[in-house]
């Protein structure tokens, strides 16, 4: 193909207007999108200009995976987005390119494995076994987001991070600041600059320790030299911001099981199915609004024949890449028992989520503490009549009425 056909073939640019969407609805616009085309041209409600969006599962893996797909380039542009502010701190781990990016990552990256991982799975199931007991104490009706779902994630990532337990109401209301869209950009820097600080005082407490929580790795790794305390501190940011998305994630997985009950009893009858039907809730659910972060091309690339040029901005929609009927046959049925299962929902490539195994052990504990302690749990309200978040980056219930 010529260069000028490439050229000539750039779809029209398509507004977003990422609306608020009732309970786990599919987005209709990323919809639209996905028909026009495996490459579209997107602009959000704020930021400047257009960005191509990459929708087909093989080319999401690709641009993720693909050197010549840069985030450090994003710092210093008003890329159209989602997000109404746009504070990246210079040298925080997802506006990162390689071999910074992975430098980073190392320092952490023993709490984040199966081993590590693994050593929380103890004191979590017992943080969220009290929870339950609670939940139990206290009668239905109850709102399942407020008893469990909020508490659990804050109190695992907590335990992951060595945030002691005292202090982890500060930062559910610090996290809640930044992740809001409504309260606006300066109260969201705020809390950002609070939060901040508090992870560089625990850092530095930790400059010698063999501790295997995440800030006892950074302070030692900040004491050996090998990364600076700016970016120990963006990243203990970033991890214990991400821990909370759990509770959106399961926020939605438990609306998804209560508003169809049969999936609820297989999950109770067939308990071998539980870590299979996850994966299959965690492809299927529409986990965000929009996309999230942006990368821009550092030199021509070639996509399916279509030419994205040297500092275009480029989207990639995991939400649709875990549907691409191409990968996933009927993908918008929940399948528990689909087989296999290559969903991108943790993303790909360099910058996949770290937490990605920690959410897979959360979500287990979850479905096992909650669907086996309370057999005839049920929704106290008609599925469409529960609230769901609104203005937000991360979907998920405002609350979870339930009853039982």
């Amino acid at each position: 193909m010529s260069e000028e056909t490439m050229s000539e073939a750039a779809p029209p640019v398509r507004p977003w207007p990422a609306a608020d969407l009732p309970g786990s609805d599919f987005d209709p616009v990323l919809t639209e999108l996905m028909r026009e085309g495996p490459l579209t041209r997107i602009s959000l409600p704020n930021g400047e200009g257009w960005a191509w969006l990459v929708t087909r599962h093989d080319d999401v893996r690709f641009v993720t995976n693909d050197p010549r797909f840069g985030r450090e380039a994003v710092m210093d542009r008003q890329v159209t987005r989602l997000a109404p502010h746009f504070i990246p701190a210079r040298g925080a781990v997802g506006f990162l390119d390689p071999p910074d990016h992975t430098r980073l990552r190392r320092s952490v990256a023993a709490a984040f494995t199966a081993r590590g991982v693994e050593r929380v799975r103890e004191q979590s199931r017992e943080m969220l076994g009290e929870l339950v007991d609670a939940l139990l104490a206290a009668g239905p009706p109850a709102d399942l987001t407020e008893a469990v779902l909020s508490p659990f994630p804050i109190a695992v990532i907590c335990e992951l991070m060595g945030v002691p337990a005292s202090d982890r109401q500060a930062m559910h209301t610090w996290t809640q600041l930044i992740l809001s869209s409504s309260h606006g950009a300066e109260v969201s820097e705020r809390a950002k600059q609070q939060m901040s600080t508090y992870f560089s005082d625990l850092v530095g407490l930790r400059a010698d320790s063999t501790g295997e929580d995440v800030t006892s790795l950074l302070g030692a790794a900040v004491g050996r030299g090998d990364i600076t305390m700016a970016e120990a501190v963006g990243l203990a940011v970033l991890l214990q911001i991400g821990g909370e998305a759990v509770t959106n994630n399961s926020g939605q997985m438990f609306h998804l099981l209560l508003s169809r009950p049969e999936l609820a009893e297989r999950l109770r009858s067939e308990p071998e199915v539980r870590p299979r039907a996850i994966d299959e809730l965690l492809r299927w659910i529409p986990h965000r609004n929009a996309v999230g972060l942006s990368r821009i091309a550092l030199e021509d690339v070639d996509i399916r024949g279509v030419r994205v040029r040297a500092g275009d901005a480029v989207y990639v929609s995991y939400l649709a890449a875990n549907r691409d009927p191409e990968v996933f046959p009927d993908p918008d049925t929940v399948d528990f028992d689909r087989s296999p299962n290559p969903h991108v929902s943790f993303g790909f490539g360099p910058h996949y989520c770290p937490g990605g195994m920690l959410a897979r052990l959360e979500s287990e504990l979850l479905v096992d503490a909650v669907l086996d302690r309370v057999p005839g749990l049920k929704l106290a309200v008609a599925p469409e009549d529960v609230p769901f978040k609104k203005g937000a980056l991360i979907r998920g219930p405002e609350a979870l009425p339930v009853t039982w």
